[in-house]
Formats: C-alpha cells, sequence, structure tokens
C-alpha cells in the first residue's frame, strides 16, 4: 500500500485535508467518497519527510508549508505521551496509531505515522517499523520499544520513554533559554556600534575636517576605525565567514572535533554548564535504557551517541571495553578525569548494592536542578556585564567625539 494526502470538500461544502492509504490513486479516490469527502487534489506522498511538490513539468506547485514543516521534540514528546497512554489503556498497537494519525497536526509526522501503522499491518513490529524512520526515531528509542515488545511491558517501556524524552525537552529549553539572551543583547550591540561607526562618525569627521585642528588620539583611533568599516566593510564580511566556514570544516574533522569539544567544556562560564547538560544526558538516557530492559553494551553504545562531546564519549567507550573485559563501570569512569567525582562514587555504590538505575536516576535529577540553579545565576550576571560593555564601547565613541569638540569650543573663546 501507498500512502496519499489528499484535499477535498465534505459533504457541506468545506474544505478538508487528510491522510489515507490505499494500493493506487483510484482506490484511494474511492475510500476518500465513502467516508463522504469529494476529493479534489491526491498526491503520493514518497519517504518519511513526505512530498513538497505537485504536478509535473512547468505545472510543478512547490508548498512551501510543507518544504519547512519539521518533526520537533516537543511532537514527538507528545507523541510518545499519547502513545503511552492508549498503550497503558490496552489498545492495540494499530488502532492506537489510527487515534495518533487523526490528532497529529504535523503533516510530517503524519506520513510516518500512516507507514508506520501499514507496515505494523503487514506483520511488522513497532520498534522495525520506527527503525525505518532513523531520522525521528533514533537508536534509543527504536531500542527501547524493541525490549518493551520483547518483555511484554511496552507500556510500561513507552512511560519511561514519554518521561525521558519530556525531561530532554525541558533540559534543552533550559539551555537554549540561557543561550538566546546572550545572543540577542550581543546582535543589538553589535548592530548599535556598527550603525555609529558607518553613519554617525563619518559626519561628525567631516565637521573635525573643516576645523583642520590636531585631534586626540582616542578620536583619530575611533575616526581611522570608522573609515576602516565603512571602506572595507565587504571584506571584514568575507573574513569573518570565511572564518566561520574554516571553523566549521575543521570542527568536523577528528582532531578539531576532540579540540572544540574540549574547549567547551572547560570554558570559565559556560563550560560547566556543558559539562554538566553532557552527564545529565549520559545518566538519564543509561538509566532509561537499563530500566527497560536494554543490555548494558548496547546501553552505554546508544548514550555514547546522546551525549555528543567526543571527550567523554571515549570516556564511555573505555568503560564499555572494561565491562566487557569483566570490570566495573565506575573505575575506568573516575580514571578518565572527566566525570565528577560526585558520578562515579554513586555509581560505584549502585554497582555494589545492585541498584545502579536508581544512582543514576538520582545523579540525574540531581544535576538537573544543578543546571537549572546554574543557569539562572549565570543569566542574571551576563545582564549587567553585558550592559556595562555596551555602555563602555558608547561610552568610548561619545568621549572620543566630545574631547575635540570642547577642545574647538575652548579655540573659538
Amino acid at each position: 500500500m501507498a500512502v496519499y494526502e489528499y484535499q477535498g470538500l465534505d459533504g457541506g461544502g468545506k474544505s478538508v485535508t487528510g491522510i489515507i492509504d490505499a494500493d493506487n490513486p483510484k482506490a484511494a479516490r474511492l475510500r476518500i467518497r465513502q467516508q463522504g469527502v469529494f476529493p479534489t487534489e491526491i498526491a503520493e506522498q514518497m519517504g518519511s519527510g513526505g512530498s513538497a511538490t505537485k504536478g509535473q513539468g512547468l505545472s510543478i506547485e512547490i508548498d512551501f508549508s510543507r518544504l519547512f514543516t519539521r518533526i520537533k521534540a516537543e511532537d514527538l514528546a507528545n507523541l510518545t505521551s499519547q502513545l503511552s497512554t492508549l498503550a497503558g489503556a490496552g489498545i492495540p498497537v494499530v488502532e492506537s496509531l489510527n487515534a495518533l494519525l487523526e490528532q497529529t497536526e504535523n503533516p510530517k509526522l503524519q506520513i510516518v505515522l500512516a507507514d508506520i501503522r501499514e507496515k505494523v499491518n503487514e506483520g511488522s513490529t513497532l520498534a522495525d517499523a520506527m527503525a525505518a524512520h532513523p531520522k525521528v526515531f533514533g537508536d534509543l528509542y527504536v531500542s527501547m520499544v524493541r525490549a518493551g515488545e520483547a518483555s511484554g511491558a511496552l507500556d510500561v517501556v513507552l512511560k519511561r520513554l514519554s518521561q525521558y524524552t519530556e525531561d530532554s525537552v525541558r533540559l534543552q529549553g533550559k539551555v537554549t533559554a540561557a543561550m538566546v539572551y546572550p545572543a540577542l543583547m550581543t546582535l543589538v550591540g553589535g548592530g548599535l556600534v556598527i550603525g555609529l561607526f558607518v553613519f554617525v562618525i563619518p559626519k561628525i569627521k567631516g565637521v573635525f575636517d573643516s576645523f583642520d585642528a590636531t585631534l586626540p588620539l582616542i578620536t583619530r583611533v575611533v575616526l581611522g576605525t570608522s573609515d576602516l568599516v565603512a571602506a572595507w566593510w565587504w571584506v571584514l564580511i568575507l573574513v569573518m565567514g570565511g572564518a566561520v566556514y574554516g571553523s566549521r570544516r575543521w570542527v568536523q574533522t577528528e582532531e578539531g572535533r576532540e579540540k572544540f569539544d574540549r574547549f567547551k567544556i572547560t570554558l570559565p562560564l559556560f563550560g560547566r554548564i556543558f559539562r554538566l547538560v553532557a552527564v545529565s544526558r549520559f545518566c538519564r538516557t543509561l538509566t532509561t535504557l537499563l530500566e527497560s530492559g536494554v543490555p548494558i553494551l548496547k546501553a552505554l553504545g546508544i548514550t555514547a551517541n546522546v551525549v555528543q562531546n567526543v571527550v567523554l564519549v571515549t570516556a564511555i567507550e573505555t568503560a564499555s571495553r572494561s565491562i566487557s573485559e569483566g570490570q566495573s563501570l565506575a573505575a575506568p569512569l573516575r580514571q578518565s578525569g572527566e566525570f565528577p567525582p560526585l558520578v562515579t562514587h554513586m555509581i560505584a555504590i549502585g554497582e555494589q548494592t545492585g541498584e545502579l538505575e536508581a544512582m543514576l536516576g538520582k545523579i540525574a535529577d540531581a544535576y538537573d536542578l544543578q543546571l537549572e540553579n546554574l543557569i539562572n545565576g549565570l543569566t542574571a550576571l551576563l545582564e549587567p556585564i553585558l550592559i556595562v560593555i555596551m555602555g563602555a564601547v558608547v561610552g568610548l565613541v561619545a568621549v572620543s567625539i566630545l574631547l575635540p569638540m570642547l577642545n574647538l569650543t575652548s579655540v573659538v573663546r
């Protein structure tokens, strides 16, 4: 069967859209009419992303709303929560997918769900059907669903997965909120300074040149900078663009990625945030996988992909090899020096007492709380710092303009 998206008119003449699966377009139109809808447009959707074009040749149309629509982490969190509730109520998987398909407003997610429902109807497991869409359902998601299906506790696993996705979205929101304000202030301040150097200072320079007077050093520096920016702004943009492009290419190399990731976790202010986020993800992901019945070696492999920091990934891979040789998890993490002592100590206690999952959960909760307090404190600290920096730059420009004006006034008198 194929998946079709349609537009049509209902019995009252109201425009409706939807998704339907059928063997061919003719069968799809028949099924749509059986639902009391007269189809005006119908198009087959290919792949998990759906099609953003309609028609052929010169009559092709591009649906820009579909082109820029994506499946967000919030969409996946809501989907998991709803699927967990339906599974807990004892509703079969296919019927649950039908209900989710009707409630989902994201067109790309509708197409993905329709494809998953079709595969499950054909006898595939839910995990295998989700694995066909790796951009939506990652290894962690698929592995947990597969473990839940194998153990017969899919509803319990989905509940854990729902909590995990919601915690991940909340954590990502906190980090994004901490980064947005400084970036916005820097953008506004930079725009203000560029506006002064490009538009305001050149006009004042003409006034100073007409008096043919010797200007103070600070004024000459500011005027020279203004001339440089006004005359060679395109060169500055090219240099900055080249630097950004070169940095991105360098970071994509193995050596560059390792150095950049180490630089991130050693920054004076933001380094602690990056480290807390990585450690919290490690603990939260590992405890969720272990509680869902995923073997520890496979769980560590999935967790390494979630951490997204090469320095910590190396330590996790070393720990995985240690476990495969019959040793503990805490020892190699402690020897790496990348995990805080509290983390390795609690992991060691969890291994000794047989409560590793509970200890990892407690670490994740404690670090999430630390992260929230740190972000709040950092945001409160950055606001006055950025205001002082902006004030200093604007004050420097103001002083460089006022000094020669005062000197000219004294000469005239």
